[in-house]
């Protein structure tokens, strides 16, 4: 498909929304099976938080995708939010994935205009809706916090580790969430 005929993505910005991020690996491969990769995406939340200022609510960190809940700061985008949350895991998994199984680092390599790229995550923004009624706010973290229990990789979203519902019941979790709403 040529770049013309691609639907572009439209993004709201809207100072005070809370966004619903999800951001799949390239070619919806397990790429965040391991605890490894999982915990660079949790770093990578961290960091982003303190970099940009950015509120968490919630999150799951599923083996080929992750979902995310957020509220930025006025002026920050949801497209530079995006960026620091994907660049440095990419950036982390061709590493190590260059030392320690080379074969990945070619099978995710594509060529677009004659440019070769490493491609962990798949290209675009993936899918971001701004969020703003109390109500669909806590559809939204339900929805996060029961995927695992809807693939059948747990019983209960608290069972999961890589997700905010853990520290929402009062568990200890892999990160501490912030209030949104």
């Amino acid at each position: 498909m040529s770049d013309e005929h691609r639907k572009k993505r439209r993004v709201y910005d809207h100072p005070g929304h809370a966004h619903f991020l999800t951001y799949s690996c390239e070619k919806r491969l397990p790429l965040l099976d391991s605890e490894r990769t999982r915990r660079w995406v949790i770093e990578e939340m961290a960091a982003t938080r303190h970099r940009l200022g950015l509120q968490i609510g919630a999150f799951v960190v599923m083996p080929e995708h992750v979902h995310v809940l957020v509220r930025c700061p006025e002026g920050v985008s949801v497209s530079s939010v995006l960026g620091s949350l994907k660049r440095p895991v990419s950036a982390n998994a061709k590493a190590w994935l260059a030392e320690h199984e080379p074969g990945w680092v070619e099978q995710l390599t594509v060529t677009r205009g004659g440019r070769r790229t490493f491609r962990f995550w798949q290209a675009g923004g993936g899918f971001d809706r701004n969020i703003w009624e109390q109500k669909t706010l806590a559809e939204v973290v339900d929805y996060i916090h029961a995927n695992p229990v809807r693939r059948g990789l747990v019983e209960k979203p608290a069972d999961w580790e890589w997700s905010s519902a853990r520290f929402w019941v009062g568990m200890e979790g892999v990160l501490e969430m912030d209030r949104i709403g």
